[in-house]
């Protein structure tokens, strides 16, 4: 079966597309959720257009072989894993923006293209790609597609799908579907663009993607307030989201605040229960009035003080405690980073939970996210050489899982279910819809070949 693999796709492929040197499929194998399963693929192609993406499919289906599509690796729930035998279908070489319409206000772009890049070619035209996840400089828009990512800014502008008009994509077995469009109303049919924008490559393989874009916002203003409590902190953040709208809300907790000052001291409150970092982009008379509310909002709620500022230069300093939130945990041990969700107004009870699991499992865990929207990511961290750490810290990670659902929440916010979340689906899901996931798979791939595995 190897050698008719191989063969078959080297005679739809160019040769420098087929790839089977052990060391560089090893390096294909998973992405950057280590914890999750991973298989070894049987081979990685690369291909450059979508009808070589539909070559790949065509041999996969009459060879009955699985296909795990990838982007640059960056996720961080085992989505992009290989399973053993695969075909790995790598789209990094699709990475072209192949548009920019400056008066239609949408680009054009390939899957491989990074999210860094198509925010570059918008500022080119005075324009802004929104979707923002903290990997936006080395993560794919093909990736940001099938997790459906997230990050800072989607308080206020959404998430990734709130930005696509329309796609591209090839099936299973090598059709070809467009949906969507280039209108910013669209409701002819069923939306088949927001089916396939966050279903992790199980439905069809992404080949195009038009996107939306905006005006640049104004320059921002951005403050910084210490809680004494979880409730003070959640209190206020309620306060913020009924009054204005920030275009970035996030809290970390005290945890996470002494992990970034004893890495990058920057005189942050290591004292203080939470910090909340909201910026407004409103600009002028509005922008000072929005941030003039959000600081009225935290003094209500008891901060022990309220630091702002108009100054890009330092607003990009105070935002960078926020950026080192991950990092700065990194440092002191391995992490099983979660994504968990809840409605804004049970952020204190997730993080008084999340205290209570660390206690109960004998582990360290650190939290901070999204706080306007209720994305958090509980952080845990623990010693990668004791196979005890480990387990207690697996424990952990699955006790906030069920602390979310518990609280209305979901299991992922922005992250995806991949292979690491897949046992909790049906429990946030329920039988029925769990049915209806598993019909519409079988609709668009009857012979379970899309990145099998993951999700269902």
């Amino acid at each position: 079966m190897t050698v008719d693999v191989e063969r078959a796709l080297a005679e739809v492929l160019p040769a420098e597309a087929v790839i089977t040197d052990p060391d560089v499929l090893a390096a294909h194998r998973r992405d950057q959720a280590e914890w999750a399963p991973s298989g070894m693929p049987r081979v990685l192609v690369r291909p450059a257009s979508t009808s070589e993406v539909q070559a790949v499919l065509r041999v996969a289906t009459a060879l009955r072989v699985p296909v795990v599509p990838r982007g640059a690796g960056s996720g961080l729930s085992g989505g992009a894993n290989a399973s053993d035998g695969c075909i790995v279908l790598s789209l990094m070489r699709m990475n072209r923006i192949l548009e920019v319409d400056r008066r239609g206000m949408l680009a054009v772009v390939q899957p491989g293209a990074l999210n860094g890049a198509v925010k570059a070619a918008a500022a080119e035209q005075g324009l802004w790609y929104a979707p923002d996840p903290a990997s936006w400089e080395f993560s794919s828009i093909g990736g940001n597609l099938a997790t459906n990512a997230g990050g800072l800014c989607c308080v206020k502008y959404g998430v990734t799908g709130d930005a696509v008009l329309g796609l591209e994509a090839v099936l299973a077995d090598g059709t070809v579907v467009r949906t969507g469009g280039r209108t910013v109303k669209n409701v002819a049919g069923y939306d088949l663009t927001r089916l396939f924008v966050g279903s992790e490559g199980t439905l069809g393989v992404l080949t195009e993607a038009t996107l939306r874009l905006r005006p640049r916002p104004s320059k921002a203003t951005t403050l910084v307030a210490a809680f004494p409590t979880l409730v003070s902190a959640g209190t206020a953040v309620c306060d913020i989201m009924e009054r204005s709208r920030p275009s970035v809300l996030e809290l970390m907790d005290r945890t996470t605040v002494r992990a970034v000052e004893s890495w990058k001291p920057m005189g942050l409150d290591v004292e203080a229960e939470a910090l909340l970092i909201a910026r407004s982009d409103a600009g002028g008379v509005q922008g000072e009035e929005e941030l003039a509310l959000m600081v009225a909002a935290c003094e209500r709620a008891g901060a022990t003080s309220v630091l702002s500022t108009a100054d890009e230069a330092e607003g990009e300093l105070l935002m960078g405690a926020r950026r080192f939130a991950f990092p700065a945990l990194e440092q002191r041990g391995a992490t099983l980073l979660d994504d968990v969700g809840v409605p804004v107004v049970r952020i204190p009870e997730l993080l008084a939970a999340v205290e209570r699991i660390a206690e109960k499992h004998g582990v360290l865990i650190g939290t901070f996210g999204h706080a306007g929207d209720g994305n958090m990511h509980p952080t845990v961290v623990f010693d990668r050489k004791d196979p005890e750490a480990l387990a207690r810290a697996k424990e952990a990670f699955d006790d906030i899982l069920h602390a979310a659902l518990a609280l209305g929440g979901t299991i992922t916010g922005e992250h995806g279910v991949g292979s690491l979340k897949r046992g909790f689906l049906g429990a946030q899901l329920g039988p029925e819809t769990l049915r209806l996931h598993q019909a519409i798979k079988s609709a668009l791939d009857p012979l379970g070949l899309l990145n099998p595995g993951k999700v269902l």
